[in-house]
């Protein structure tokens, strides 16, 4: 269930990395179409702005060029009827909406002007030089005190020989030009060749200067500007902070003007483009999201279908095997019931030896009983030995001498195993089910617990939990942890062992008894420390079950603790190893 959980939310993820791909090659593809379209409109307005600027800035080009050839401008470089000239000049500006109209000599003297003194040398202005020398001049740049933005058109004045004897000088007033454009769109400026704005719909930008080697502008008053720069698909944009008039981001488009000297430039807003290119691609995520819910919808729907059938010829399965089980079990009665009876009969004859496990297991912490017991047989034997060769017997001396020779050897296993247990000596290692070694040992001291009055709780795995550690060593742990669990409840009211086995992470094997605890859990497991009466009549108290019973858990590479609980008693905690699956198999 959880791997197919595991793969349904996989495959919804990559659907869902996939969708977000797409929707992102979906944005970007209409983010460059807007471009592409917005870059278009906007070479088109900044056509128009520039046509409109130079058709406004070359009227006076033209009133320049018709003024040179006057009879009036003639008279004036002639030295005739000045004041009359002034008079006509003023009415030309008047009329036409000129700044100025100047007449100049050739050494570039004013002879005549409504606006300027007579006398003032304008020889130092690039375009009245490049109209002396018989050529058209224009330039830009202040006009004071009239305007701080003046362009100017230079027309030569030829003589009848073709010799330049003057000029004519019209100075328009660029502040008249660019005020009717004022708050239109898109925000255009023009900008001369050293990158200052000297026409723009945005008055905030006028005289704003680009730095050598930039692309952004700065202020007059030198302030810096957030800006930015990048290309996108082969379109300039430009990222800003220049006001609430200007965008935040703008695409940048330029076109030279050659004929009046400017460099016409558009700022256009992106943001259009990236909304439409926003709601296109969520369009298509929308549609892919969609589709892939009917597509989930259906596979769900089919799985089920799958699910339900497999479910049915399990069942189907399952009766037809139940009803095969039924007809073997029937030809089987008459066997099993013979086997029953055999079974019993071994049963009896386990619980007779479980009965004589069950009493080793009780003296072995006091092992000085179970090694009296061999000691007076064989003083009995002994004595009944002599007795025999007295009377001449000496089948019977042969046999007494057998017996005294077997209580011998089981004294010495006896000596030998304590030993092997005081020394903590590392014996090999198998795997073992813990839960046959508990069953074993509950087997070995039921009759105990019965006896004592005790109350067993357990409730076996359902599946075998393998453990590294030796059989019959673990044995003797538990029917000691059981044996001591019944010898401290014997004058609690409630008797009560609950044996658990845990196997989450490590294998832990729990005793809980109703008892009045442990007295010094820290001292629990130290040689000799008991708190039942020494020299009693079962000889127990000796204290060593508890340290012995440490010593094979640590040998066996595991952990045994003790403590009290907090509604009464105590519980005894064995953490074993786990043995690896192909271990246990094997």
């Amino acid at each position: 269930m959880n791997a197919a959980l595991g793969r349904r939310i996989a495959t919804w993820l990559i659907f869902l990395m996939v969708v977000a791909a797409l929707s992102a090659g979906v944005w970007r593809y209409a983010y460059w179409q807007g471009l592409d379209q917005l870059s278009a409109r906007g070479k088109a307005d900044l056509s128009v702005a520039s046509d409109r600027l130079v058709a406004q800035v070359q009227r006076y080009r033209d009133l320049a060029v018709f003024l040179s050839d006057h009879p009036q401008i003639s008279d004036v470089l002639q030295g005739r009827a000045p004041g009359t000239a002034r008079d006509f000049l003023q009415d030309v500006a008047d009329k036409s909406a000129a700044l100025d109209v100047r007449v100049v000599d050739s050494a570039g003297r004013v002879l005549a002007s409504p606006q300027s003194a007579p006398g003032e040398v304008l020889i130092d202005l690039p375009f009245v030089r490049r109209a002396l020398r018989g050529a058209l001049g224009w330039g830009h740049g202040p006009s004071l005190p009239l305007t701080d933005r003046a362009y100017f058109h230079a027309a030569p004045v030829f003589d009848g020989a073709g010799l330049v004897k003057g000029a004519v000088v019209v100075t328009t007033d660029l502040n008249g030009i660019d005020y009717g454009w004022r708050g239109s769109n898109p925000a255009a400026f023009f900008t001369d060749d050293a990158g200052v704005v000297q026409i723009s719909n945005r008055s905030e930008m006028l005289f704003w200067q680009r730095p050598e080697g930039t692309s952004g502008l700065i202020p007059p008053d030198g302030a810096a500007l957030a800006f930015e720069a990048g290309w996108v698909n082969g379109h300039e944009i430009w990222k800003m902070g220049w006001g609430p008039y200007l965008p935040d981001e703008a695409l940048h488009l330029t076109t030279p003007l050659p004929i009046v000297g400017f460099i016409g430039e558009v700022l256009l807003d992106v943001a259009p483009a990236r909304r439409l290119a926003l709601s296109q691609a969520a369009a298509v995520a929308a549609l892919c999201l969609a589709f892939g819910a009917l597509l989930f919808l259906a596979t769900e729907r089919r799985r089920a279908l799958s699910q339900a059938n497999a479910r049915l010829e399990r069942r189907v399965a399952k009766r037809t095997a139940a009803l095969n089980a039924s007809n073997t079990e029937l030809r089987r009665e008459a066997a099993e019931r013979e086997e029953a009876q055999a079974a019993l009969r071994r049963a009896q004859a386990d619980l007779v030896q479980a009965g004589k496990l069950s009493a080793l297991g009780q003296m072995s912490a006091g092992i000085s009983h179970e090694l009296n017991q061999p000691l007076m047989a064989i003083r009995s034997f002994a004595e009944n030995a002599g007795q025999f060769m007295a009377r001449d017997k000496p089948e019977r001396v042969t046999e007494n001498l057998s017996r005294i020779s077997q209580m011998a050897d089981r004294m010495a296993r006896i000596i030998q195993n304590l030993r092997a247990f005081a020394r903590q000596e590392s014996v090999p290692q198998t795997q073992v089910d813990v839960t046959r070694v508990v069953s074993s040992a509950i087997e070995l001291t039921q009759s105990y617990l019965a006896k004592a009055g005790v109350t067993l709780e357990y409730t076996p795995p359902d599946a075998p939990v393998w453990v590294r550690g030796g059989e019959v060593r673990l044995s003797q742990v538990f029917v000691n942890l059981i044996t001591n669990a019944a010898d401290a409840m014997a004058d609690a009211q409630t008797r009560k062992l609950t044996i658990q086995i845990d196997w989450s992470d490590a294998v832990l094997v729990q005793f809980m008894d109703t008892g009045p605890g442990i007295e010094m859990p820290d001292k629990v497991f130290d040689p000799f420390y008991t708190t039942k009466s020494v020299g009693g009549s079962d000889s127990s108290g000796m204290g060593l079950g508890l340290s012995i019973s440490y010593g094979i858990v640590q040998s066996l590479g595991g952990q045994i603790r003790g403590k009290n609980l907090d509604g009464g008693g105590a519980m005894f905690s064995v953490r074993l190893e786990r043995a690896q699956m192909t271990e246990a198999a094997a």
